[in-house]
């Protein structure tokens, strides 16, 4: 064991301790999988990094990603939290334009809108849910299948069933059953539109479920707002370019910036501050 360098950062906030913390193991060389994973269910976060030198050429620094439950192949708030440590240890990307991730998933790249970093969204696969298993799920959750306008598989990496609803005050409202969701193994994002929200307001409420990984419910989610922004933008049920907040219920104000571009690719943007900075014994 020895000291590494280490932050604790929040990601999709500007205010500390509004957002999601992720843990930040600045230098995660000679660790194994069983200290890793360790160390991550130790610090009982949604997720916790651990940056490596890089495998691939293209490649500025690799993460790899542990929720307390297990190993993530691709998510959103690390990748943006682990590039904002990154950057702020005094990393330095090969490109002045933008900084690209290896991670499980392969090359993520990023780009930086003044303090704002943004990630270039995997590729979706979306399907039709199981109809069965959808009708299952209503109730654990606490939804009435007339509250519920539209449903989705989306894998990006992670996988979740995507749920779109009537209005905010429904999402809000939810109290699952936790317990359930982990013995159906189904990780569930449920959202509904803002249909007049003022300029600057969010205009999606979003919430996370992801018991079967540890994590009852996640303050805020870049792979499910990546997910959800990839589909509804796609079924033109929310514009090119909005806001979506997550993390209420949790006394967080997570905000999630969406944008497609004109070549259709998603980013996924959000700010991040540090809270902690020092050495960890690992």
């Amino acid at each position: 064991m020895r000291n590494r360098n280490f932050k604790q950062v929040d990601v999709f906030t500007t205010a500390p301790y509004r957002g999601n913390p992720l843990a930040v193991v600045l230098d995660g060389s000679g660790l194994s999988d069983q200290q890793m994973q360790r160390f991550a269910r130790w610090t009982n976060l949604s997720e916790t990094t651990f940056l490596l030198p890089p495998q691939s050429a293209e490649a500025d620094y690799r993460v790899r990603i542990f929720t307390p439950g297990g190993e993530l192949p691709f998510a959103g708030h690390p990748t943006i939290g682990s590039c904002h440590a990154w950057l702020e240890a005094g990393g330095k990307p090969r490109s002045a334009s933008v900084i690209v991730q290896e991670c499980q998933v392969g090359l993520v790249p990023l780009r930086r809108d003044g303090a704002r970093l943004a990630f270039e969204a995997p590729p979706l696969r979306r399907s039709e849910p199981d109809a069965a298993l959808l009708a299952r799920l209503l109730p654990v959750l606490g939804l009435q299948p007339q509250e519920v306008l539209a449903a989705q598989t989306l894998d990006n990496g992670p996988v979740w069933l995507g749920i779109l609803v009537d209005q905010p005050a429904t999402v809000l409202r939810l109290a699952p059953d936790h317990g359930q969701l982990e013995r159906l193994g189904q990780k569930v994002g449920v959202a509904a539109v803002y249909p007049d929200a003022p300029a600057g307001s969010p205009q999606l409420e979003v919430r996370g479920f992801a018991a079967p990984i540890g994590i009852p419910e996640d303050p805020v989610t870049g792979s499910l707002n990546a997910s959800l922004a990839q589909w509804l933008v796609a079924d033109a049920r929310m514009p090119a370019r909005y806001l979506a907040a997550q993390g209420a219920r949790l006394d967080r104000a997570g905000r999630v910036h969406l944008e497609r571009d004109e070549q259709g690719q998603v980013w996924v943007g959000g700010d991040a501050v540090t809270c902690i900075s020092g050495n960890v014994t690992l």
